[in-house]
């Protein structure tokens, strides 16, 4: 079965084509950075309209790239939900009607899905069951997974996403668009021993997150630096540094503390949070001394990518789901209402 996922959630056009004989065939991401940069953050609107204009010409590259003429796609995955609604319409729409076209089925996936699998993609894949940490601009989350759809909610953040307290910082450091990189970047010309940041909810029982106060700690800590240092660059980005090695160890000890609960020996981390080399490597440490091991994608693949929605469509169509008619995406989807995959 060769199926085109389409993934239109927000600032990147992704389309990739997955076969499940012979893995993923070719993808390509468009990124919308140097649209939103102007603004500091994305617009909606604008992610739609860009969206429209780069899909189709898209889906002929992808399609070129894997030698395949349309009427060869076995079914058509795309990104339902969640994310910018008008976004998610651009690629449901183009989706469903070339489903119809070619007489195919097509399925509507869910995006933290998409990036929950997405290391099912590299070699080795983690088998289930396993942890999944979430960690991109809009979630952070740890589930249990012991199958496809077969999801457990352990912990999320009640306010601020990593990702996006990464982005909000890096606003409050006067860096530029995507700030979430650009901080990571300042924060390796940063003196680790300067500051202690707080981490947060670390000191209670339970796995959930917040980070909101950590960028507040952040602003304050610049404001009060920057009235009686000489040297802002270098305080700038030494506060950069004392910030990602907050997040980061809030992200091990949560994750740690995951692992010895369920007692589940693999780990899975996908987002776009998870391409930052320093969390990789504090987990892949912590892991080791709890005897478990952590998977993810290459970093093309922690970023919105077709080929994970290619991947998780498959997943479904195979196992005989497929969508209406009808075209109903979610601005918000709660990933344990999926149904489990046989």
């Amino acid at each position: 079965m060769r199926v085109l996922g389409i993934e239109t959630s927000c600032d990147e056009t992704g389309i990739a084509v997955y076969d499940g004989a012979r893995g993923l065939l070719a993808h390509a991401v468009y990124s919308q950075t140097e649209i939103h940069a102007e603004y500091g953050g994305v617009v909606p609107e604008l992610a739609s309209r860009d969206h429209v204009r780069k899909t189709l010409p898209l889906i002929r590259q992808v399609l070129d790239e894997a030698g395949l003429a349309k009427g060869e796609l076995s079914g058509i995955a795309y990104t339902a939900g969640p994310g910018l609604i008008g976004a998610l319409l651009v690629g449901a729409a183009i989706g469903r009607s070339l489903a119809w076209a070619l007489g195919v089925p097509a399925i509507g996936v869910h995006h933290m899905e998409g990036h929950l699998l997405a290391p099912m993609l590299e070699e080795p894949a983690p088998e289930f069951p396993f942890i999944a940490l979430l960690v991109s601009g809009g979630h952070t989350q740890l589930v249990e997974v012991t199958g496809v759809g077969r999801y457990r909610i352990l912990g999320e953040s009640l306010d601020d996403a990593a990702g996006e307290a990464f982005d909000k910082t890096a606003k409050i450091l006067d860096l530029p668009y995507p700030g979430g990189p650009a901080l990571a970047r300042l924060a390796e010309r940063g003196d680790p021993a300067r500051y202690r940041f707080p981490r947060p909810m670390t000191d209670r029982p339970g796995l959930d997150f917040s980070f909101s106060g950590l960028k507040t700690f952040t602003l304050n800590c610049l404001r009060e630096e920057l009235a009686r240092r000489p040297d802002p660059e270098q305080t700038r980005a030494d506060i950069a540094r004392a910030f990602e090695e907050a997040v980061v160890e809030t992200l091990v000890i949560k994750c740690r503390r995951a692992v010895r609960e369920t007692r589940c020996p693999r780990l899975v981390m996908a987002g776009g949070v998870s391409a930052n080399r320093r969390l990789r490597e504090r987990v892949e440490r912590a892991l080791a001394a709890e005897g478990a091991r952590a998977y993810y994608p290459r970093p093309a693949l922690c970023t919105d990518n077709g080929a994970m929605i290619a991947y998780a469509g498959w997943q479904r169509l195979r196992a005989g789901q497929v969508e209406p008619l009808a075209i109903v995406p979610r601005a918000r989807w709660p990933m344990e209402s999926l149904p489990p995959v046989a």
